[in-house]
């Protein structure tokens, strides 16, 4: 039911954490991965071990707060792969932060438009071509922040996380009926290396929010995305899906 056989994905933001591991694992079941980053050594490498370990994977390195590279990743998932039956917009960062009032106007234009603006642009392109094989699966990364906690210092990346959510639910009614499933993934704080915590202290803490008292691997998040991308979340659509280790619930 988890198996991607003869489905084609794109991966964004692959070049490490949550993306990566998700397009190793989609590759590890079966799909045809196009990974997208900034880095393209990075992404190199991780084609590199995707086949090493019998998957196909491609590798387009870019801005995706850039609608020719949106595009672009279609194109080549339909010139390469035949078509493109999955979607994970993965790709953002926590942007400007600090207290609202300093945040600037530039800081919080960039932090949607990598957020927010760049899931948009990339489900512009993939929805058409989705379409014409009669469906899919699109998913974005979004999260509790905005969701079911206000963090300070964190305005501009919570209004973008919450905006994909009604995205998320926009493009779930417009698309249904056209077989296309649209969900939103929400982590929790998870071992990457664009993780907000830069010492054992913070680590700690960060660990102490969450029910489970630690932080997730990149595997674990890319598990819950396999489930939104695969058969078996057939009847699941327009949710966001809380894979956070009960940080939203845990108030000890």
């Amino acid at each position: 039911m988890f198996t991607l056989a003869g489905k084609v994905a794109i991966v964004t933001g692959a070049s490490s954490g949550i993306g990566r591991a998700t397009a190793k694992l989609f590759a590890a079941q079966g799909a045809s991965v196009v990974v997208a980053a900034r880095r393209r050594p990075e992404l190199d490498a991780l084609v590199r071990e995707i086949a090493a370990a019998d998957g196909e994977a491609v590798a387009l390195a870019g801005d995706v707060t850039d609608e020719t590279y949106a595009r672009a990743l279609v194109d080549l998932a339909t010139r390469t792969f035949g078509g493109l039956d999955i979607a994970f917009n993965n790709a953002g960062g926590t942007g400007a932060m600090g207290s609202s009032p300093g945040i600037t106007p530039d800081g919080w234009r960039e932090t949607i438009e990598t957020n927010l603006t760049s899931a948009f642009l990339g489900a512009r392109h993939q929805i058409p071509t989705m379409l014409e094989r009669g469906g899919g699966s699109l998913i974005f990364t979004s999260s509790f922040v905005g969701y079911t906690a206000g963090m300070p210092g964190m305005a501009a990346y919570a209004a973008a996380k919450a905006g994909l959510i009604g995205l998320t639910q926009v493009l779930a009614a417009e698309f249904g009926a056209s077989g296309i499933r649209v969900n939103a993934l929400l982590p929790g704080g998870t071992d990457t290396p664009a993780a907000t915590f830069k010492t054992a202290e913070e680590r700690a803490f960060i660990e102490s929010l969450h029910a489970l008292k630690r932080i997730a691997e990149p595997e674990e998040i890319a598990a819950s995305a396999l489930y939104l991308a695969s058969a078996a979340s057939s009847f699941t659509t327009g949710i966001a899906l809380l894979a956070d280790g009960g940080v939203s619930i845990n108030r000890m």
